[in-house]
């Protein structure tokens, strides 16, 4: 007994040493390994999808009690903006204001003249702050699931690769029922393509970080059996119907032998080449189609559209847009309507998923005002769409997936700069900005006496300057708050109130008509 007790002791103490070296692959949420990853949901009936899809199915009923809401959406377009809490919509749209001279706090963006706006509760079936593959599986296939899996119920515990092989935990996404019903759909992102939001449309996956061959063989397992996000994309359903598919990510879909069109190296290790396998697919259905890298690539191709778009425009993620070279890359609104333009050719109607993606990669790096600009940029990607899209059949809504550690504190005049310091200081008579963070790499260690002037800093300002943070860590973390919900279009009243992030894609289905479960225009509300 005594030497079976200090066997398992050895070996917690073993894994607990070991898991600062056993990160998650992506760059921007590096978390360790979940040791209690066979441990059942706390609340049993959670692992469940009847148990999601049925809360889901009781909303929609308890709001039609006091909602009257009218028609139905040929076309519905989900928005969202990753990483985008409420401080950072206060803050954006301040600093679009002060972009054109005026105070700033009085300016909107696009999304928020909205007439219908509603706050979602983002928490997962085993995390009290999310991800954004649960978030994902939550507003995508209509169920939370576990922090780090897509496409699956929360029965899967995350990277438990053999678990995933059930069919049963498998989840259809809106993009899905979207097809199923004769519509089209597509996916635009500023991320790579197989991050972890797009991939909710399509993926079916233990691990968000599986986006390649060569992730799934790092974790020990073999991509035979486990197929890769970007594999899933290419050569499963529903990712091989997508007639769009617009982003990053071409080293997910290149030999790592292989230099693509800007001399990055793929990262595949099977000798796959998934463009050209793309490729060979379509035309083997006998359709036009077109593969493009570069921003002329695209506006040349948007002047005749063919069946099925690819679009790869970076190795990894498309450059933030502050950054970003204008003759090779193209910007999230260009990105949207030339999806719209390709999908709008389908008479019943499409859904359309476009990311603002790099909102949650600037907060992780403290880089506050690249992640106001990419929320400017995401507000331009909206308006587009409202002047390509009638209201009267077209459903628009913009939200987000979880939120961030962004602070929007202190009390400066009226048109203060939103990226400046507060007018008060500290009681150590030091300055601090408007906008910091609780944690991440912008924190200062304090002196013996006194914290960090950081507008004495060297790079005061500018655009890669980090905000400062009060805890020190890599990678800023999420938030738990509330997200904003914002629609407009037929049933777009029914996004009012607060609820489950999870009933998010049940309300677009039953606006749009398709998919599972009660809908406006057969109830009697359209």
């Amino acid at each position: 007994m005594s030497h079976t007790k200090n066997g398992f002791v050895f070996h917690l103490v073993t894994l607990l040493l070991l898991l600062p070296y056993s990160l998650e692959h992506d760059e921007y949420h590096k978390s360790p390994r979940n040791i209690y990853k066979n441990m059942t949901p706390r609340n049993q009936e959670e692992s469940h999808p009847e148990f999601w899809i049925n809360d889901a199915q009781s909303a929609i009923e308890a709001r039609l009690r006091y909602i009257k809401a009218t028609g139905s959406a040929r076309n519905v377009v989900m928005f969202l903006g990753d990483g985008m809490s409420i401080p950072t919509l206060a803050a954006a749209r301040t600093l679009l204001g002060q972009r054109n001279n005026k105070t700033g706090e009085e300016a909107h963006l696009s999304f928020e003249m909205f007439h219908t706006v509603g706050l979602a509760k983002t928490y997962c079936v085993d995390s009290q702050i999310p991800d954004s593959a649960c978030t994902a599986t939550a507003y995508l296939c209509g169920v939370k699931a576990n922090r780090g899996t897509i496409g699956v119920t929360a029965a899967i515990p995350r990277r438990d690769c053999h678990a995933s092989l059930d069919k049963s935990s498998h989840l259809k996404s809106i993009a899905t029922w979207a097809l199923e019903d004769g519509r089209d759909a597509g996916i635009v992102t500023t991320t790579r393509v197989t991050h972890a939001s797009p991939s909710g449309a399509y993926a079916h996956i233990a691990n968000r970080d599986w986006e390649s061959d060569s992730d799934v063989i790092d974790d020990e397992y073999d991509p035979e059996i486990c197929p890769d996000i970007a594999y899933q994309l290419v050569n499963s359903y529903p990712g091989n119907n997508f007639k769009v598919i617009l982003g990053g990510g071409r080293r997910e879909f290149l030999p790592n032998n292989v230099v693509d069109e800007e001399g990055k190296f793929g990262k595949r290790r099977d000798d796959r080449n998934l463009i050209e396998e793309w490729k060979m697919d379509k035309i083997a259905r006998n359709s036009s189609y077109q593969y493009v890298w570069n921003r002329d690539q695209l506006k040349s191709v948007s002047n005749n559209l063919p069946d099925y778009i690819l679009g790869l425009f970076e190795s990894s993620h498309l450059q933030y847009h502050m950054e970003a070279n204008e003759k090779t890359e193209p910007s999230l609104a260009e990105l949207t309507e030339v999806a719209i333009r390709a999908l709008s050719k389908n008479k019943k109607g499409f859904f359309l998923f476009v990311e603002g993606g790099r909102i949650d990669h600037a907060h992780h790096e403290n880089f506050v005002e690249l992640a106001l600009d990419e929320t400017i940029e995401l507000s331009k990607a909206v308006q587009r769409a409202t002047e390509l899209l009638s209201e009267e059949d077209s459903l628009l809504v913009v939200t987000s997936d979880h939120a961030h550690v962004m602070a929007f504190n202190g009390y400066t005049h009226r048109g203060g700069d939103i990226l400046g310091p507060s007018d008060s200081i500290g009681d150590d008579n030091i300055p601090y900005m408007t906008l910091s963070y609780t944690n991440g790499p912008g924190h200062r260690p304090h002196d013996s006496v006194n914290r960090v002037d950081v507008t004495g800093d060297e790079n005061y300002r500018q655009l890669q300057w980090r905000s400062h943070a009060e805890v020190p860590l890599d990678s800023e973390t999420h938030g738990g708050d509330d997200v904003a919900v914002f629609a407009r279009g037929p049933q777009s009243e029914m996004f009012s109130g607060l609820f489950e992030q999870n009933q998010l894609p049940h309300l677009m289905a039953y606006a749009g008509c398709f998919g599972p479960g009660r809908h406006a225009c057969s109830s009697g509300d359209e």
